[in-house]
């Protein structure tokens, strides 16, 4: 366990000397500036005299905070704007997560900023992004046209409006409603991290800062690169546009999608390759399905593929979950149980996490 520690903490001088201020409140702001952290970076968190909304919902600031610099002062007041241009000679990067056009309200605008610190980075987590081309550098790609950059929004709305909620459906296709937020993770909190790093890494070379504006909906909607492609090749065979619980790795395909077990539990089963399929079929005993697989040509729109689908649902359905983890143990074909969170908590996979239930992505190897 202490060697596996070590290893998580192998990255954490990554980005020692990095110095962040942090304006952003809530979700994907404060778990971007949690990475950077976690790489060793300084953080200096600026929240509002009321405090971050997060502090309302039981461990998630702790989760989010630890360890950095906590800072209160009034937005709405000239010497607390005073107070964060105080920092801004001698730090790196400020995040925030205002609507388009209040930074300049506030006299914090990159104008303003860049007279005193010309390298500074800035990072904007926006909604929608920015739709006035004037603020726009001109070598940016396409033409921006749209009316919804001082719209308001949540997770939930920035996964609606890229498509993304319309992509999880449950197997009768009915609309699921997700207890994660990806628009704010994913198109917020990863795309500014990686943003702002490959803006700091040109200021070091060009001695030139930036300011960014990140839109969590055109930074989901781009994530959305497998749907875009395999909807176009089902419609090769199908002759239609699939929904989304009916395309290639949406539950279309026998070997790559949720089974139910008896005990109304699921297992998921990745086994995209044939390989791994006709391992499966193996350990199910059902091995006249070996050669039922899109990689044999057989495609989910014939008989055999649709015949191999409802014996594998009855031969799953026929067992509990525990039956079925017992089964696969040590059966290498992608076959895993659905945990809960709590049952995830609880395995061995993440015994190393810390008080916080969080474990890194990132482990050193050692040379």
């Amino acid at each position: 366990m202490a060697n596996l520690a070590n290893a998580m903490d192998g990255m954490s001088d990554c980005l020692q000397g990095l110095r962040v201020i942090d304006l952003t409140r809530n979700l994907p702001g404060p778990f971007a500036t949690r990475l950077l952290a976690d790489l060793g970076a300084e953080i200096i968190k600026i929240e509002p005299k009321g405090g971050d909304p997060a502090r309302a919902l039981g461990g998630l600031f702790d989760a989010l905070n630890h360890g950095k610099t906590i800072e209160k002062i009034d937005f709405r007041d000239a010497q607390g704007i005073e107070a964060i241009k105080s920092h801004i000679a001698g730090i790196d990067v400020m995040l925030d997560s205002f609507r388009p056009g209040v930074l300049k309200g506030m006299g914090l605008d990159a104008q303003t900023l860049h007279a005193i610190n010309p390298k500074l980075v800035m990072v904007s987590i926006t909604g929608y992004g920015l739709a006035d081309e004037s603020d726009v550098e001109a070598n940016s790609e396409a033409q921006i046209k749209h009316d919804w950059a001082d719209k308001a929004g949540h997770d939930i709305n920035f996964m609606a409006m890229s498509g993304v909620l319309d992509q999880l459906r449950t197997a009768k296709g009915e609309q699921a409603m997700p207890n994660i937020q990806f628009a704010d993770l994913a198109g917020g909190s990863d795309t500014a991290v990686i943003a702002l790093l490959a803006a700091v890494f040109a200021a070091q070379r060009t001695g030139r800062g930036r300011h960014i504006a990140v839109s969590m909906t055109h930074s989901l909607y781009n994530h959305m690169i497998m749907p875009k492609a395999t909807g176009t090749l089902v419609k090769s065979f199908s002759g239609q546009n699939p929904p989304p619980h009916y395309d290639f790795l949406g539950g279309l395909l026998p070997c790559y999608r949720l089974y139910k077990t008896s005990d109304d539990r699921y297992m998921a089963v990745g086994s995209l390759e044939l390989k791994f399929w006709q391992g499966l079929c193996e350990v199910l005993e059902l091995p006249e399905l070996k050669d039922a697989h899109w990689q044999r040509g057989v495609m989910p729109t014939l008989p055999a593929s649709k015949d191999a689908l409802s014996k594998v649902i009855e031969k799953f359905a026929s067992q509990p979950l525990e039956f079925w983890q017992q089964v696969f143990e040590t059966a290498d074909v992608c076959v895993t149980p659905v945990l809960s969170l709590e049952e995830a908590k609880a395995h061995p996979l993440f015994a190393h996490q810390d008080e916080h239930h969080s474990t890194l992505g990132w482990q050193a190897i050692k040379e």
